[in-house]
């Protein structure tokens, strides 16, 4: 074995708080923009047309940007935030920027697929535009945004191990000092292997949380 098992188990340990850290900034800044495109969009609860087509641009703006280029071009931000352009918590910068209008995307496609009968229905009722949001769209579309937000978790496992290119540390940095750089096949394998292990962890737990959720 090329790597200790301690090793192994720190990269591990930086990936699950890379993706865990950046995972829950990119829910909780990514839902309400899905809120706000779902509103502002033509027939939503409060249609305009202008800021509807700035969000929309912005989200599709960072979206576009393949997340290596991302990564460094953030370089400067993430000094700013964190004090520093390289490890754990650097990395957990662009990963929640690149995280943000992916899942917001996701949630959106959820959001417009709730009953307009429903909407219609508080609306009618006296409900307010933050009552329907909260009363009606989330939860009716509560099954789809958590797997959305799985979706974007998996991804994000992928994007933590290109993280390791500028020192992020996790899994993708072994592989890539240990592996790459060694020419030690074997302990790419072993990351490789870990990922899986990984992707298939946290996609069947988030399709159960899903199924909890989906009453249908």
């Amino acid at each position: 074995m090329p790597i200790s098992w301690n090793d192994l188990r720190t990269a591990l340990e930086q990936t699950l708080v890379m993706v865990g850290g950046a995972g829950a900034i990119g829910f909780v800044c990514g839902l309400p923009l899905a809120l706000l495109l779902v509103a502002t969009a033509r027939g939503g609860i409060l249609p305009n047309a202008g800021v509807n087509r700035l969000v929309g641009t912005l989200v599709n703006g960072v979206r576009s940007v393949p997340f290596i280029i991302l990564l460094v071009a953030l370089i400067p931000i993430t000094r700013f935030i964190v004090g520093t352009s390289i490890g754990t918590e650097a990395a957990i910068v662009p990963l929640a920027i690149g995280a943000t209008p992916y899942f917001a995307r996701i949630a959106e496609v959820s959001l417009r697929e709730v009953d307009g009968g429903l909407v219609e229905a508080v609306r009618a009722m006296g409900g307010s535009r933050l009552a329907i949001m909260r009363e009606v769209l989330i939860p009716e579309a509560l099954p789809g945004i958590v797997a959305g937000f799985v979706v974007t978790l998996v991804t994000l496992i992928g994007s933590s191990a290109m993280a390791g290119v500028v020192g992020a540390g996790g899994l993708g940095d072994l592989a890539i000092r240990y592996g790459y750089d060694e020419f030690d096949t074997w302990v790419i394998v072993v990351v490789v292997a870990v990922l899986i292990v990984l992707v298939c962890g946290v996609q069947f737990l988030g399709d159960r949380l899903a199924a909890r959720f989906d009453h249908r």
